[in-house]
Parts: C-alpha cells; sequence; structure tokens
C-alpha cells in the first residue's frame, strides 16, 4: 500500500507553516496537524512583532541562515501581499565588552556587513528616546528591523493552501510509529500514513520528543505594551529603531517601535528572565509586580517609555542547554524523520529559511544550508 501523503507536518506555527509551504512548493503531498487553531497564541508564534537582525551575536554560524532569510522574506511578501518584515534599523547596546555588543560585532566584521559603531552621545543625539550611560555604546545596523508572527504564519499556511497541502487544526497527533518504508501517525480522529514526518512541536517538544536525547527547558516569558509619555511620534519606527540592551548587570531587554498605531504603544520584553513551566502549567496572567519590574527597569535606559502600561501577554521560549536550535534528522529515527525545536527564544526571524531547510532534509537527506551547530548529538550526554 502507498503512503496517503509524502510528508505529514506535526506543528504549524512558524516553523511547520514553513515547512508546508516549501514541501508543498516542490510539488510534495503534505498534510499539516496542528493541536490548536491556525495563527494561534498559545505557543510562540505570536506577540505582533519579533525582531530580526544580521550581526547575530549569538554566534556567526547563524549569519549566511540569515542572510537567506532576508530574501525568503521578501519573496513571501510578493506571494501573498502580506507585510511579513519591516527593516527600520536596530541598535545593539551595551558595555563594549557585553556579549550584545561585541557578539554583534564579531559577527559584522567575520562577514563584512554593513554597520556603524556609535559611542553613548551618538546613540542619544541619534535617537533622542534611548538614555545610554556614558560608559555604554551600541553597534548599528540598518538592515535590523522585525518581522510580523501572526503575518507570517498566515502567510505560509496561505501558501500550502494554494499549493495543495491538507491542513487540520484542531487535530494533535497523539503518537507515530515506522509503519512499512514511512511512519504511521495517529489523531483522535485518524490514523495517516506517509515516507516522511516533520515534527515542529515548539514547546510541546519535552512530550513529542522524548526518544531524541535533549533536555529541553520550557520558560515563560512576558511581552509588554506601554503608552510613552508624550505620545507615540518619537516612537515611529521612521524615528526609533529595534533594540537589544545589556545592561552591567547582564541583563536583556530588547523593544520596539509603535508599530500598530497610538493605542497599542511600544512593546518591550525582557530577553531571558522568564519562569520555568510546561504548556499545561503556564501563568497566563501577567501580575502586576511583574509590569513594575518592566516599567521601572524601562525608566533608566527609555525614560519616556513606560508612560502608561497598556497590555501584556504570554508566550513561551523552547531552550536547549547552549541556547542553539535543533534541525536535524532525528538520529533514532534518520530515514523517515526530521526534526525542528529548542529555538531558544530567537528563533522565528529564520522562520521562512527553517522550512526550506526542512524541505530538503525531508525530501533528498541532506541541505546545502550550514546546521551542523545544530546537531541534536551535541546535546544528548548535556545534563538537564
Amino acid at each position: 500500500m502507498s503512503p496517503t501523503y509524502d510528508v505529514i507536518v506535526v506543528g504549524l506555527g512558524g516553523m511547520g507553516s514553513a515547512a508546508a509551504h516549501h514541501l508543498s512548493s516542490r510539488g510534495a503531498r503534505v498534510l499539516g496537524l496542528e493541536k490548536f487553531g491556525p495563527v494561534h497564541n498559545r505557543g510562540s508564534s505570536h506577540g505582533g512583532s519579533r525582531i530580526t537582525r544580521q550581526s547575530y551575536f549569538e554566534d556567526p554560524a547563524y549569519v549566511p541562515l540569515l542572510l537567506r532569510a532576508y530574501e525568503l522574506y521578501e519573496d513571501v511578501e510578493r506571494a501573498t501581499g502580506r507585510d511579513v518584515a519591516t527593516l527600520c534599523g536596530g541598535v545593539m547596546i551595551g558595555r563594549p565588552d557585553s556579549l550584545t555588543v561585541s557578539g554583534s560585532l564579531r559577527s559584522a566584521t567575520q562577514w563584512d556587513l554593513p554597520h556603524e559603531m556609535l559611542d553613548a552621545a551618538e546613540i542619544r543625539r541619534r535617537f533622542p528616546t534611548l538614555a545610554p550611560n556614558d560608559d555604554e555604546v551600541a553597534l548599528y545596523e540598518k538592515k535590523a528591523g522585525l518581522v510580523r508572527p501572526e503575518n507570517m504564519v498566515a502567510a505560509h499556511l496561505q501558501l500550502a493552501t494554494r499549493q495543495g497541502a491538507d491542513l487540520h487544526f484542531e487535530e494533535p497527533m497523539t503518537r507515530w510509529e515506522p509503519y512499512r518504508d514511512g511512519v504511521r501517525v495517529h489523531t483522535a480522529e485518524n490514523t495517516y500514513t506517509a515516507g516522511q514526518l516533520v515534527i515542529c512541536p515548539g514547546a510541546w517538544a519535552p512530550q513529542l520528543l522524548t526518544d531524541l536525547g535533549v533536555p529541553f527547558t520550557i520558560e515563560r516569558q512576558v511581552m509588554y505594551w506601554f503608552q510613552p509619555t508624550g505620545g507615540v511620534l518619537p516612537f515611529l519606527s521612521e524615528n526609533h529603531p529595534i533594540y537589544i540592551w545589556q545592561d552591567a548587570d547582564d541583563v536583556q531587554v530588547y523593544g520596539f517601535p509603535a508599530i500598530d498605531g497610538p493605542e497599542l504603544g511600544a512593546k518591550v520584553a525582557f530577553f531571558r528572565k522568564g519562569r520555568v513551566c510546561t504548556p499545561e502549567t503556564i501563568d497566563r496572567t501577567v501580575h502586576a509586580d511583574e509590569t513594575r519590574a518592566m516599567a521601572d527597569h524601562m525608566s533608566r535606559c527609555v525614560p519616556a517609555l513606560p508612560g502608561t502600561f497598556l497590555k501584556a501577554a504570554t508566550c513561551m521560549y523552547s531552550n536547549t542547554p547552549d541556547e542553539h536550535f535543533v534541525i536535524a534528522r532525528h538520529p533514532a529515527h534518520p530515514e523517515s524523520v526530521t526534526v525542528a525545536c529548542g529555538f531558544s527564544g530567537h528563533g522565528f526571524k529564520f522562520v521562512p529559511v527553517v522550512g526550506e531547510i526542512l524541505a530538503d532534509l525531508a525530501l533528498t537527506g541532506t541541505t546545502g544550508h550550514p546546521i551542523g551547530l545544530f546537531d541534536p548529538h551535541r546535546l544528548a550526554a548535556a545534563p538537564a
């Protein structure tokens, strides 16, 4: 009996929606299974905006993937008419030896990326909304900006559907097993067969990939929107960049221009300061003490920002021990299963190129993109 589908994609958030698009664009018969509805807010692919940048402080090895992602942003926008990326410029601020600054400079130098180094006085002159200390500097990158998670997911789902993919929402996978030359996937509604399985589980990685050997940690994060004192005009994207700011205590915050009109103000969040959780136990309520801590921190570096608190929302990071991704053929099932997980709070900007990589791996077993850093074998012996 021939498989019903060529590829089943489990999880249709950022990575899974992109995989469904790229697979179906190559003529594969694709089934997508999603636990929730389309473009939902229960995982990590929501919140209106995510930072994108090329001078990548995490590791220069990411830069070639970012260059390709930027090309694919344009392809998606042309194909769907949706706004998925806005390159308003960005500053990576901190002391010169901070990871945010020194790591960004290392990537920019290694890959010859256009950038400028600004001292504190120049930061204040160019971007009057920002108030760095005298010992802080910034790497300015004109091509930094933001991507729209909901628009990106919706665009990839639109393209996948247009290309013939069969997308099932509110139908989570309950289990799967090897079957003949492929896989058999079970849901509460049905059983499906395919030659290949692509698993993009997000925060559900600990449950769905127990045999991967990676000790994931799921972390609750909070995003905040404030109405700046004096209004949003100085915070519009033509005046105000995206920023990542690391202080002397190594606390990182990140923020955006006001991109959704005066009623939604400007968004800001701590980069890493979350609480360990699971998708079932996450506290979706944002508490007053959390909002006060965010406002207090921002008052020292972006004084006008915490004028009036507007709203907050939670999301989840799916962290690996070294905070690098996992993108690979499954070590225990290399003939038929591909995984993409552990994006550790900095993955969304890579969504289009990860989809391309997953299509490569599922259909050919290999990819021309550099993904050696993301091999799960590096983490198999890591302590939980």
